[in-house]
């Protein structure tokens, strides 16, 4: 399988960011990252798609939609929009006919920061998902960058210590929204785990203060998503963006905090009596399965099964475990960093049935 790290979920000057797509793109270049995907508030901006190039690198720009009903008050049901190449903002005021619009354009949708607090110190409200009997969308962003800065924040004091050192801020995803996940996932259902930026690149004035918050590089160096694909990537825009959807739509994938140490080279896979499975695969239980987790470093390693911890491994590597009890197996990993247990990789599952 070929690694690539892909970063979701920014903004441009076409929305609320400050940045362009070819800032945007020579920043992701600087990180070293294989693609990015932005994600501009209710308007799908059409020609900067593809890939951009500073001498032997390159990174593929892919144009998503992060979509929600502008009229409602107080806002709601912020989904990202992928692949569907067309705009949809159209359907915004009902989330589930908004979701049949992307399945009928071969498109994938997450719900983006299900769980984003209120900030008082900046009068911000929470955008929450609230309509979680909805159904058909591809995942669900568990960890969003700047949610995790809205919750640490409760003075501009504090926010202004943030704004000069972002390595302080993440710590782990929203435990709410890991639960959401596993009560899903657990209940049958197959829905993909992702983490996003939600990059602005704001421009922040605060008496003496004046800081950008934060730089797309700045993101992009911390929460990534890393596909594994069937093959490199080739360089042909239109195919390597059909194989990157591809391997999020079946959740070949995995959520890395890349900060504190890389992630790339995390590896779940099951094997069974006649075959082997990656993360987001399907696996009969029926004659045992060997789950097996190998990380790129040392880490307090966690192995679930529908949501709950049932093996437990520090200072490791790599983890086996051996099971003929059919559920749905996920790995947590975490380090320290900067003083504390930080969440460093979580992985999307794979179904034993």
């Amino acid at each position: 399988m070929n690694e690539i790290t892909v970063n979701l979920h920014m903004h441009t000057r076409y929305s609320d960011g400050t940045g362009s797509h070819a800032e945007i793109a020579k920043a992701a270049l600087r990180a070293n990252l294989d693609a990015v995907i932005v994600t501009d508030h209710n308007v799908f901006v059409q020609g900067p798609e593809g890939y951009y190039k500073e001498g032997s690198k390159r990174v593929l720009v892919i144009i998503g939609e992060e979509i929600h009903d502008q009229d409602r008050e107080p806002q709601k049901n912020h989904l990202l929009v992928v692949g569907a190449d067309q705009e949809l903002a159209q359907y915004a005021d009902d989330p589930q006919t908004l979701i049949n619009a992307v399945n009928k354009a071969d498109g994938l949708s997450f719900i983006a920061h299900p769980f984003d607090p209120e900030q008082p110190a900046f009068n911000e409200k929470d955008i929450f998902w609230v309509d979680w009997q909805v159904h058909g969308y591809t995942g669900i962003e568990i960890w969003n960058n700047l949610s995790e800065f809205k919750g640490r924040i409760n003075s501009k004091l504090l926010a202004a210590f943030y704004a000069y050192f972002p390595n302080f801020i993440l710590q782990h995803p929203d435990p709410r929204s890991l639960q959401k996940w596993d009560e899903i996932i657990s209940d049958g259902k197959r829905i993909v785990a992702v983490c996003g930026s939600d990059a602005h690149a704001l421009h922040a004035n605060m008496g003496i203060f004046k800081r950008i918050i934060f730089p797309y590089e700045v993101h992009f160096r911390n929460l990534n998503n890393h596909l594994l694909l069937p093959e490199a990537l080739s360089g042909d825009p239109i195919l390597d963006k059909r194989m990157i959807l591809a391997a999020f739509r079946a959740g070949h994938s995995f959520v890395g905090y890349d900060l504190p140490s890389p992630t790339s080279g995390f590896r779940f896979t099951a094997q069974g009596r006649l075959d082997s499975v990656i993360m987001g695969d399907e696996i009969a239980a029926k004659s045992g399965v060997t789950l097996q987790a190998h990380l790129p470093a040392l880490a307090e390693i966690h192995l679930l099964k529908d949501g709950e911890v049932i093996g437990e491994w520090k200072k490791q590597q790599v983890c086996t475990h051996i099971t003929s009890e059919p559920g749905v197996y996920r790995i947590e990993a975490y380090r320290r960093y900067l003083g504390k247990k930080r969440g460093w990789i979580f992985s999307n599952p794979i179904y034993l049935r």
